[in-house]
């Protein structure tokens, strides 16, 4: 329901954006240019008066044989032609909009969403179209902390619970994964008479994978974007200016977005995930999971868990914590990094206490004193302590006060009050997805990019501006939104204050961004760009810019190649990305 109503919403603003364009072009269907009528007679003018002022080869040079002339001054374009655009033309426009565009604004529905509210479902899709470097980014960031937490949990095989607390570290990226503040609470992870591990890992195992639909709609881009291509192609003298080529290629990235997060198939529900952790947790009671405190001073059942995975605003760094899509990722990662580094740590402590087992250390007197000499937990029910191995040691041994488990279970000479804030290669893994989501954003927008580049007039004109504004928004949108003010030198407050700036404006060029890609391709396919000022490239040819209105055999030639390699270029980042993702795929947790 929720990928129906975000879909329907971006059809909806295609269709509004498509009547506003219509109205436009009804108004100004009456001062359309029509350009090659307009050379003509500018040509028959300096037939008569020999005056061949303004009139340009392809390259730009003045002509002194009137037959060169297919190019003229831009001056001489707005004087002689006027400022409008070329005909909009109906047929040609809704056949570039349904091969270029409606397949990708389709594909959009297949992104994961699963937020507690649909305009924060809308903002992931905005975000996502804004800015396919933040994309890119937390589908890897989110593959590579699955990576390094599996293989951290790799050294814990023989603790029984290790691997259904590793498949739910690695699963709940997709919200605001908490540990109590308490270091006391943490043995309520690791007792042995519990299966809350097992209970919430089976109850969050469900998938957003491959579909009929996803399959059909994945498959219908590719098509579309390969008929497409090859009738372009074969024809590029036809409709030059309006060929959706570039346009194509700039939405190539999102094809392997949705295949990646399909492969990942992140637990991304707020509902069900919500619903499996109290349902886990009343199943754990039910068969008679106790808490670490009973009686006086018992812990309320409301915050029993050490491990949460709700949290309120004023809690987290950024309100974007809270948001289940898994887009919003990359304003979790440093946090998750960290908790599931202590989670590795809690389970770490358990096997190198078994040890003390082994050599009939009892949890009582680890510390030098009695059990029941000055011990302020009296009251409190004894906890046994976990023995991974399994073996036959005096139980005794394994028993005493929540103070003492916690002393036996921790690392000698105080070694846990030295723990780093920062997990271990966290800062190397957004690093390595950063460069990743770059490759696929300039790989692709760059590709874009070439094609208005040496589209006539060559260099950069509205089309090719447009693709590189969408870049570079995109890359500046992921540097603000994943900014995290504990990394500033700044006091906490300030540092905060900078944060939330960079957020809200990190969303504001999102929802520009957003618009600035569709209505980019809208301005493509309409002939919007067909006039005197986008096609004489002033952006980077000021007083010498001109416009090229009948394209030669050299310089159609030329686009023919810039598009081949434009599309090598697309293809081939969007290919390396998948390849990579799924090259590291084979490390997950099953």
């Amino acid at each position: 329901m929720t990928r129906l109503w975000v879909s329907g919403f971006l059809i909806y603003y295609s269709g509004v954006a498509l009547l506003l364009l219509l109205f436009h072009a009804a108004r100004t269907v009456v001062a359309a240019v029509n350009f090659d009528q307009c050379l003509n007679d500018i040509v028959q003018n300096a037939n008569t008066t020999g005056d061949l002022n303004g009139l340009l080869d392809g390259n730009g040079n003045p002509v002194s044989n009137i037959s060169d002339a297919t190019s003229i001054s831009y001056s001489m374009c707005t004087s002689s032609c006027g400022t409008g655009q070329e005909a909009f033309q109906w047929s040609e426009f809704s056949q570039e909009f349904s091969a270029w565009l409606l397949p990708n604004l389709a594909l959009i529905s297949q992104l994961p969403f699963g937020a507690q509210y649909r305009l924060d479902n809308l903002m992931s899709a905005v975000l996502t179209i804004g800015s396919p470097t933040l994309a890119g980014y937390s589908l890897f960031i989110t593959l590579l902390n699955s990576r390094w937490i599996t293989r951290r949990f790799d050294l814990l095989n023989d603790h029984p619970n290790s691997r259904s607390a590793l498949s739910i570290l690695s699963s709940l990226q997709q919200v605001p994964l908490r540990l109590h503040p308490d270091r006391e609470r943490l043995p309520s992870l690791i007792l042995p008479e519990t299966d809350w591990w097992k209970c919430l890992a089976e109850f969050v195992d469900y998938t957003h994978t491959w579909s009929i639909a996803s399959a059909t709609s994945i498959a219908w881009v590719i098509v579309a974007y390969i008929l497409t291509v090859a009738n372009s192609l074969s024809n590029v003298y036809a409709n030059v200016q309006s060929n959706g080529e570039a346009t194509g290629s700039m939405w190539l990235w999102l094809i392997p977005i949705v295949v990646g997060w399909l492969q990942l198939s992140p637990k991304c529900d707020f509902e069900r995930l919500q619903a499996a952790y109290d349902r886990a947790d009343r199943h754990s009671m039910h068969i008679g999971t106790k808490d670490i405190r009973h009686g006086v001073g018992a812990l309320p059942a409301s915050s029993r868990r050490a491990l949460a995975i709700t949290a309120k605003e004023n809690d987290v760094m950024s309100p974007d914590e809270l948001f289940t899509p898994p887009v919003f990722n990359y304003s979790r990662s440093l946090r998750w990094a960290f908790t599931a580094e202590t989670v590795f740590t809690v389970f770490k402590e358990d096997l190198e206490a078994s040890e003390k087992v082994h050599s009939h250390l009892p949890v009582c007197g680890s510390d030098g004193n009695e059990c029941g000499t000055n011990d302020p937990t009296d009251h409190i029910e004894t906890v046994q302590y976990i023995n991974t191995k399994q073996d036959n040691y005096d139980k005794k041994d394994r028993r005493g006060s929540l103070q003492h488990s916690v002393m036996y279970c921790a690392e000698p000479d105080g070694m846990q009050g030295q723990c780093s804030h920062w997990a271990p290669g966290v800062f190397t893994r957004m690093f390595i997805a950063s460069c990743a989501s770059l490759a696929l954003q300039w790989g692709t927008v760059g590709a874009a990019f070439v094609v208005g580049w040496f589209t006539p007039t060559t260099k950069i004109g509205c089309r090719s501006l447009g693709y590189l504004l969408y870049g570079a928004i995109s890359t500046i949108l992921a540097h603000s939104a994943a900014a995290d003010p504990r990394r500033a030198s700044l006091s906490t407050r300030v540092a905060l204050a900078f944060s939330h700036i960079l957020r809200w404006t990190g969303k504001f060029f999102a929802i520009l961004n957003f618009f600035l890609a569709i209505m980019a391709s809208v301005f493509q396919y309409s002939n919007f760009y067909d006039r005197c000022f986008c096609n004489s490239s002033v952006f980077s040819r000021g007083g010498a810019a001109y416009d090229v209105i009948i394209e030669t055999t050299a310089q159609a030639a030329q686009a023919k190649a810039a598009w081949i390699g434009a599309l090598v270029l697309a293809c081939t980042s969007a290919s390396a990305f998948l390849g990579i993702l799924n090259l590291l795929l084979d490390t997950l947790p099953s």
